[in-house]
């Protein structure tokens, strides 16, 4: 079994990762490049994947969660079939092991609370790996001050890769801004409602949801509109943020985007909204005049590379993961209810 060693800001994490597939090689990757990590050992039920990390990386192969274990290892990133992280999360949990796991947390809510209340019990922390947030796109937005949404639109579309079908595409794609939008907004959605399609298998492969989320503290209430699908014949991520003094669009693939504020105060504004309520032409009125246009300010970074460093981070210091198990289980939870919404809505779904 592992010991958890002394959070310090000094300390090398000797690294495990359970699941070396698709997401799982990339993880092993930055374990050997990040500071602070170590890769010791990979598990994969597929001895040829584990030999090619061997090899690749020098680190040791096993064939089960156990063996890893009593090797020795401080966190692992999890990146296995979402149906599997609860048997393996509370096992590495409980031996006192720091966890990354991919995203979903779990295929359902009562799952991903069964994980929330593990990481609970022991002073291993968990970190779920809504990656997105350290998209530096969204590290951009998140710093844009004042910034209070009353209505924001996403859409992530691509076309099938026939990988994470053990889900529809609410768990495997939309949970990333489902998770976005619950940290932007600070609360879950008050009403939900949503329509899907299953075309090529009993899952849903498209999803449309409306969310509306209750008012924060200062009164603003937003409504987002998502989509989703991994039926179009190309990739776009994007997001639009709308609020009273800013007006956000930002390209997660070309990683750019576009910050439009009001250049014009307060006594402006009232000048131009009398003109309007007293009937008057104001077609000669520049726009482009009234607003400021500036670029977001996106910096370069490979997201996977600081939710991997944001992670070691926390571990160190001994502190709050930005992703915990809560967090995880507010997606999962919102992703379930937009699943019953379409149901209701007469979608034919599982």
């Amino acid at each position: 079994m592992s010991a958890t060693p002394p959070a310090n800001q000094t300390a090398t994490l000797r690294f495990g990762v359970v699941g070396v597939g698709r997401m799982g090689r990339h993880h092993a990757r930055l374990c050997t490049q990040v500071e602070g990590a170590d890769l010791v050992g990979v598990v994969d039920a597929s001895e040829s994947r584990r030999a090619e990390m061997v090899e690749q990386y020098g680190c040791d192969g096993f064939a089960n969660l156990d063996d890893l274990i009593a090797s020795g290892v401080d966190a692992c990133v999890v990146a296995t079939p979402t149906i599997t992280h609860r048997a393996i999360v509370e096992t590495l949990l409980a031996a006192g092991v720091h966890c990354l796991v991919e995203k979903p947390l779990a295929p359902d809510p009562e799952e991903a609370r069964c994980i929330a209340e593990a990481s609970q019990r022991g002073s291993a922390i968990l970190q779920v790996g809504h990656v997105v947030r350290f998209d530096p796109v969204m590290v951009a937005i998140r710093q844009i001050q004042g910034l209070r949404p009353r209505f924001i639109e996403i859409d992530r579309v691509s076309p099938m890769t026939f990988r994470s079908v053990d889900v529809g595409v609410v768990l495997d794609m939309m949970i990333h801004d489902l998770d976005v939008l619950i940290m932007l907004i600070g609360a879950e959605p008050a009403e939900i409602y949503a329509n899907a399609v299953s075309v090529l298998g009993e899952a849903e492969d498209v999803c449309n949801a409306r969310l509306v989320f209750p008012p924060g503290p200062d009164g603003i209430a937003c409504t987002a509109n998502v989509t989703a699908s991994r039926l179009a014949l190309k990739t776009e991520r994007k997001i639009r943020i709308i609020s009273e003094d800013t007006y956000v669009s930002a390209d997660f693939a070309l990683r750019s985007g576009t910050v439009v504020r009001k250049a014009v105060n307060e006594q402006q504004l009232g000048q131009i909204r009398e003109r309007f309520r007293a009937g008057e032409d104001l077609s000669t009125l520049n726009y482009l005049e009234l607003v400021k246009v500036e670029p977001l300010a996106v910096e370069a970074g490979e997201p996977l590379r600081l939710q991997l460093e944001s992670f070691v981070a926390a571990i160190r210091r001994g502190g709050h993961p930005f992703v915990d198990a809560e967090a995880g289980f507010a997606a999962v939870r919102t992703a379930q209810r937009i699943v019953d919404a379409a149901r209701k809505a007469g979608a034919r779904m599982v």
